[in-house]
């Protein structure tokens, strides 16, 4: 009998049906079980060979064949720590291939930083692994962290963080190129004050509704550079925030939209976050003191103070709406949908959509 994983098994769950038919290979996950051991599980009405590669983009045949004629649905590897393989499920009959990683990178001092591969888009392909990813702020990364990373082989960086956080916690990845648009955390800050109907910036309850709701026109501009580094075809892109969850949880459904994942599956990817986060390694400590015209600095030092009040966060408001909800209900209220929203105010044309299809689904 299979084991579950909590909240990375529903995921899968979503991503793919469960039952497979015969000559399919469905639902494929790797969870890391200990530091130097993985387990891969899927779904096949037969039998099925699994492969290991070092790269998201080798094919079946440069990579090394690990179990042969498989039916059980699982498979244990292990694997030396600080490393993250690929593995390729091909059902032995039909030759149907589906590539599956582990979708959290193991940094030992990150937090939120994953791979938002896997999920299937337009045309029924997948959203390719190793290409896009999402994390939270990277100031306490180790050698070992750093050196794993580098082996992602990125291509750029984008950094969601308003100027003064950047300025708190500069990123230790390096040898990246780093992009940034500047703007004031006091923006931020407004859109979460309610105002004094009681509602927030958008007119939606609640502190965290009327952030999101703001987030469409408010994180535009990152949205555009973001997006020109993706139509680059560079490589690799890593883009991130503070927590990984809020600006980047916003900014990774419009990359998932834009490739046509469904918006059941992007919500369940958001709320990922409260499993992922790592609040400890996102913002080292601060003396407010030292930089008393930062209103990050303000905040974070309340969280040292009060560690409680950095915890992750369970992602939705009390009734159980997902916060990101609201920045898609501001989108649909005020473009009508979400292609036309990246059209108008991102300025992604057709074409454009096409290309990152083209490019980042296989």
């Amino acid at each position: 009998m299979k084991r579950t994983y909590g909240a990375a098994v529903a995921l899968a769950l979503l991503l793919v049906p469960v039952s497979a038919s015969a000559g399919t290979v469905t639902g494929a996950q790797v969870e890391r079980i200990a530091p130097d051991r993985l387990k891969l599980s899927w779904a096949d009405a037969g039998m099925v060979d699994v492969y290991m590669a070092d790269g998201a983009d080798v094919p079946v045949n440069r990579a090394i064949l690990v179990s042969r004629l498989d039916g059980d649905g699982t498979y244990e590897q292990t694997v030396p720590a600080g490393t993250r393989p690929y593995f390729l499920v091909r059902d032995h009959r039909s030759g149907a291939t589906l590539r599956v990683s582990e979708r959290l990178v193991p940094l030992d001092h990150g937090s939120n930083f994953r791979d938002v591969g896997g999920y299937v888009g337009a045309g029924g392909k997948h959203v390719r692994w190793g290409m896009i990813y999402r994390s939270g702020a990277t100031p306490l990364i180790s050698d070992a962290d750093a050196k794993l990373i580098g082996g992602l082989h990125l291509a750029n960086m984008v950094d969601l963080r308003s100027s003064e956080e950047r300025q708190l916690a500069p990123t230790k990845i390096e040898g990246v190129p780093y992009h940034a648009v500047g703007y004031s955390m006091a923006t931020l800050m407004a859109a979460m004050r309610p105002a004094a109907s009681g509602t927030g910036a958008a007119g939606t309850a609640g502190n965290g509704a009327g952030l999101y709701s703001a987030m469409p026109e408010m994180l535009a501009p990152q949205l555009r550079l973001l997006f020109g580094r993706l139509l680059a075809k560079e490589g690799p892109v890593v883009f991130n925030c503070s927590a990984g969850q809020d600006r980047t949880g916003f900014a990774a459904a419009m990359i998932l939209s834009a490739l046509a994942v469904p918006r059941d599956v992007i919500i369940a990817d958001y709320h990922l976050s409260t499993q992922y986060r790592r609040p400890e390694y996102e913002m080292g400590k601060i003396d407010p003191n030292a930089f008393p015209d930062n209103v990050a600095a303000q905040m974070f030092a309340r969280y040292h103070a009060n560690p409680a009040a950095a915890k992750p966060q369970i992602l939705k408001t009390p009734d159980g709406k997902p916060l990101l909800a609201f920045a898609f209900d501001a989108i649909d209220q005020r473009y009508g949908s979400v292609d036309a929203y990246l059209e108008k105010v991102v300025g992604l044309t057709k074409v454009d959509i096409a290309a990152l299809r083209a490019t980042y689904l296989e």
